[in-house]
């Protein structure tokens, strides 16, 4: 029997992480992200009313960071002339730094557009939606 694995991690998300090795690559993203389409090639497991931290320090709590890559942990930049702000990186550098020696040096930047390309390369796309973004989703 498993002790010590975070309640908020689903069956199925566990089997995903268990499942992966050097250099597979797990995406956590939230409502906005094309989840479905870019995970054609690959697994697409649903965390719906949780938040993106809370999965991040989850997972980190049972599997660590590629520690042979130099920057294991990529941000999608902010789109040229999109307003959006993104204070929950400092957040999420917080909770990497829990768990990685490399701290908030862990993380890279990749343009949108790249991102998505490395995206549809990982071994699974976490999509995470607060519940208020879950209940907005069903109205449609």
């Amino acid at each position: 029997m498993l002790r010590n694995v975070p309640q908020i991690l689903s069956p199925e998300l566990l089997k995903v992480v268990s499942e992966m090795g050097h250099s597979d690559q797990i995406v956590l993203t939230n409502a906005n992200f094309p989840a479905e389409s870019m995970g054609k090639a690959c697994k697409v497991v649903h965390c719906d009313g949780l938040k993106v931290p809370q999965v991040l320090n989850a997972i980190l709590r049972i599997m660590h960071l590629d520690e042979a890559v130099e920057k294991p942990v990529s941000l999608m930049t902010v789109a040229e002339g999109d307003t959006c702000e993104t204070p929950i990186w400092e957040t999420y550098k917080e909770i990497v730094g829990k768990y990685d020696k490399h701290g908030a040096q862990a993380f890279q930047e990749i343009e949108r557009f790249a991102f998505y390309e490395e995206a549809k390369t990982a071994y699974a796309i976490v999509y995470i939606r607060t519940l208020n973004e879950f209940l907005e989703g069903e109205k449609k």
